[in-house]
């Protein structure tokens, strides 16, 4: 049974018409996503990676892409006459017509070993709890917390002293021919870092990172609400090579309020008020998140019915524009009403033209 054939074109997502400087741009993004350093342990993204590599030997060379055109893939199968293929790694790079230079611009120095590969560190993730007055007005406070960060007395080097390597001269790679292609390799002597440890840093035990505790003042905006995240950047775990340190990502937890409830930017509040206030309309007093403001009762007040103090809410986080105060009236009851008030609270009943509850029972008129 013959091989099933590959087809490189699909394999890089492009058509047989894409020039050449579109096929490098579709396989320098296919090889950053499926690089065996960025997908540590994924068989997968390690087949894929082999894949791509072997798809882009024959098609980003002009000559060996016009001849699998005209033979298909035959000439360039693995095994095949001049050809022998093997996955890249960070310990490995072949000089494939131009690879080294794309890995190389993806990586910041491809086959130079793990170490020279710049890797983001770890955000990492803290809750903060708020008042709602804090969340309201904003707040600063200090934080305290531990993060991997390169060691003060190496500076991430993990050594007291270095030396250049006397296997690569200094350069993290040694080089050597197979078939008709040239493999550069890191050097086994150094990691490919270039350099040879003469002393280690005691502090760090060589490691180059230190777990660290910092306390740092962070300014929280006022209208945070629950689950709102402040970014404080360069705060989180050590990058590695010389990737950057990820960022400290607060998450804000508000704490119930006794009277006050917040929906987006309006502020909820149940006020109560006397029989004779709803009847008749008063001026009262009614608490807000920045003080008492005064508030006017129409005459014939209900209970539950809302109304509303205007721009008595929270700042937006966006415009920094307040919300509403939305004020439900609650008619308190007096207890224990005394014999001598007892005619009055009927002739109040009197006046009830039909009951409140009508339409709310089957069958009650």
């Amino acid at each position: 049974m013959a091989p099933q054939v590959k087809d490189y074109y699909e394999i890089l997502g492009v058509e047989k018409k894409t020039s050449q400087d579109d096929i490098k741009k579709a396989y320098r993004k296919l090889a950053r996503k499926y690089h065996p350093d960025l997908n540590p342990g994924d068989k997968t993204a390690e087949q894929k990676f082999k894949e791509l590599n072997e798809a882009y030997e024959v098609l980003g060379d002009e000559k060996k892409r016009a001849e699998y055109d005209t033979y298909g893939r035959s000439p360039f199968e693995q095994g095949g006459p001049g050809f022998d293929y093997r996955t890249y790694t960070s310990g490995d790079r072949f000089d494939f017509g131009g690879f080294g230079d794309i890995f190389s611009d993806l990586f910041g120095g491809a086959g130079q070993g793990h170490e020279t590969v710049a890797l983001r560190g770890p955000d990492l993730v803290m809750s903060l709890e708020l008042s709602l007055e804090e969340a309201f007005s904003g707040v600063t406070r200090p934080l305290t917390f531990s993060r991997e960060a390169a060691c003060k007395t190496c500076g991430g080097s993990g050594a007291e002293s270095l030396q250049p390597c006397d296997k690569c001269k200094g350069t993290g790679t040694v080089s050597s021919s197979k078939g008709f292609f040239r493999m550069t390799q890191a050097c086994a002597a150094c990691v490919g870092t270039g350099r040879k440890v003469t002393k280690a840093c005691k502090t760090c035990g060589a490691r180059g990172r230190m777990l660290h505790t910092e306390t740092i003042k962070v300014k929280i905006p006022p209208g945070a609400d629950t689950g709102s995240r402040i970014r404080v950047r360069g705060m989180g775990g050590a990058g590695q090579g010389s990737g950057p340190a990820g960022d400290l990502q607060i998450e804000i937890t508000v704490r119930e309020h006794p009277l006050f409830k917040r929906k987006n930017d309006n502020i909820l509040v149940d006020v109560p008020v006397t029989f004779g206030e709803a009847a008749f309309g008063a001026r009262i007093e009614v608490p807000t998140i920045d003080g008492a403001a005064a508030m006017t009762l129409p005459a014939g007040t209900q209970g539950g019915q809302k109304l509303k103090l205007s721009g008595k809410g929270f700042p937006s986080a966006k415009t920094g524009r307040r919300g509403d105060q939305v004020v439900t009236i609650r008619v308190a009851v007096p207890k224990n009403i005394p014999e001598r008030a007892k005619g009055a609270v009927q002739e109040i009943e009197s006046l009830y033209r039909e009951s409140p509850r009508k339409g709310m029972v089957k069958g009650h008129e």
